[in-house]
């Protein structure tokens, strides 16, 4: 007994030493942190890999790559954190010359084009690191269009970001990448685009004061939304051109920074981790479309990544046939600035000047190809991805499936292909019009007219007939007074929905068959 008491107070003592050797390994490791390792933000990344935004608990410790290897799993954080080991087998090196370079702390600078350099796979791997807390780490699924276009379509949902947008990404790294003495005085941003709504929410789960300013034209909504993110927002002038001229007045004046949605390998590498995490969730994968127009700061990122990781993966861009911008600034050679687009309000971003050289760089060396779409298939993609995946977006989310839709790469057939789905801000009076619209192209709602004799029953039989080839009166509407035909006669017009294009055709082939004289509404 006595040898067992001496037993259990041994273990007991020296339970109490390795106990005491930990907490004063933890204190010291935490003050190599302090000084080595700069905080990073104040979110919370879960052990089970799902990201959530906002504040959720203490900050987390930051951990620097290059100490990884310096933690055990019962080291840090009770096991929260493992190490492991990546080897990367380096390809097409040559094509992305030029480091990360860090971003000048002169508080005078307005603008980031003094680091526009070229980036390279380990500057997106960096950034993938740095930014995992802060972005969601979105799914790429397979889609239910995939037997409707005869290839596997795997769609990367960068629209669940918490903006509705995936310039979070080069946004919070282009934020957490400013000097400390610059993240103490401010930012500043003139747009209402998506790049705008990113930097006022990020930067104010930064605590990095952050203004705002939008053009008396901006709708309430983007006003109302860019204010609940955080932002200072100031209406001012009636062009945006007129605040990005006040904007870089209040910027020169108070010390902020004036950011603006430029192509420096800061921002391109925090956008090219799409082009990992597309990698990684889908195998073997034969392409990937990306939307592209004047800011192809998306394609051109995340190309440098696949391109890297696997050369065969072809890499698409996807712009509207109404302003080819990418294209006609490849050809030129340089950024092409003479092409003007008459609605930005439903393009977006990708109605854009092309923004730099840098991207028109890369996209020229590292991308596939480039194709033009009409705004007729973006408007019936936004409506395939609201049916079948039930993702409402907008033109520059629904752009890369558009090429699809529209016949423009037959050379994917049986393949397998991913599309980035990037944005999902879509104002809802604009939805509305989307919606209709896009029905009508895809001949599900159709409109005809004819003229009756004014006598009782005709419009029932009218009806009748309607009923029998299965269709669904959305609205009819009777004309008697401005009526050019005879006496007595009634000018009915109906709104009805159909199955599909074929069942329109025979809609319309029985309706000429009893009312000759009926006229149908063309799109």
């Amino acid at each position: 007994m006595k040898s067992l008491e001496s037993y259990t107070k041994l273990r007991h003592w020296l339970s109490f030493l390795r106990t005491h050797q930990r907490a004063a390994g933890r204190r010291d490791d935490n003050k190599i942190k302090k000084q080595d390792v700069p905080a990073l933000c104040d979110l919370h990344c879960c052990k089970d890999g799902l990201i959530r935004n906002g504040l959720i608990g203490q900050k987390p410790p930051s951990i620097n790559p290059e100490r990884l290897k310096d933690f055990g799993e019962e080291d840090y954080l009770n096991g929260d954190v493992k190490t492991w080991e990546m080897k990367i087998v380096s390809r097409n090196e040559e094509l992305l010359r030029d480091g990360l370079s860090h971003i000048p702390q002169s508080s005078s600078r307005t603008s980031l084009s003094s680091c526009n350099k070229l980036i390279r796979f380990e500057d997106i791997s960096a950034a993938a690191f740095k930014i995992q807390c802060s972005v969601q780490k979105t799914p790429c699924m397979y889609s239910r269009l995939s037997k409707q276009y005869g290839m596997d379509i795997y769609l990367k949902k960068e629209f669940l970001q918490y903006t509705g947008s995936v310039k979070e990404r080069g946004v919070i790294y282009l934020l957490t990448s400013l000097p400390q003495d610059q993240q103490r005085k401010g930012v500043i941003v003139a747009s209402d685009s998506n790049f705008s709504m990113a930097v006022a929410y990020h930067a104010s789960e930064l605590r990095i004061p952050v203004f705002v300013i939008m053009s008396t034209s901006t709708s309430p909504a983007r006003v109302k939304m860019c204010r609940e993110y955080g932002a200072m927002v100031i209406s001012y002038g009636t062009t945006a051109k007129d605040s990005q001229m006040h904007a870089r007045r209040l910027a020169q004046e108070n010390g902020y920074l004036y950011l603006e949605e430029e192509d420096s390998a800061v921002y391109l590498s925090g956008l090219g981790t799409v082009g990992l995490e597309v990698y990684e969730q889908v195998p073997k994968l034969d392409a990937v479309i990306f939307p592209a127009g004047g800011h192809c700061g998306l394609l051109a990122g995340s190309a440098a990544a696949l391109k890297h990781l696997n050369p065969h993966i072809s890499v698409i861009g996807v712009e509207s046939e109404s302003f080819p911008v990418l294209q006609q600034s490849l050809k030129a050679g340089h950024p092409t600035e003479d092409q003007a687009c008459s609605n930005h309000h439903f393009y977006g971003d990708v109605s854009g000047l092309c923004f730099g050289s840098n991207s028109l760089q890369l996209t020229g060396k590292l991308v596939d190809k480039v194709v033009a779409v009409r705004e007729e298939d973006i408007l019936i993609s936004m409506l395939r991805l609201l049916e079948y995946e039930r993702a409402t977006v907008d033109a520059e989310g629904a752009i890369g499936l558009a090429a699809l839709v529209a016949g423009k790469l037959p050379e994917l057939k049986g393949k397998r292909v991913a599309v980035v789905i990037c944005s999902g801000n879509l104002e809802l009076h604009l939805l509305q019009q989307c919606i209709a619209r896009a029905l009508t192209l895809d001949n599900r709602v159709c409109r005809f007219s004819l003229v009756l004799s004014d006598c009782p029953g005709d419009i029932s039989k009218l009806l009748e007939a309607l009923a029998r080839e299965e269709v669904r009166v959305l609205d009819m509407k009777q004309e008697r007074t401005f009526v050019t035909s005879e006496l007595f006669t009634v000018e009915v017009t109906c709104t009805v929905e159909t199955r599909d294009k074929i069942h329109a055709a025979q809609l319309r082939n029985a309706l000429l068959e009893r009312y000759p004289t009926a006229v149908w509404t063309e799109r």
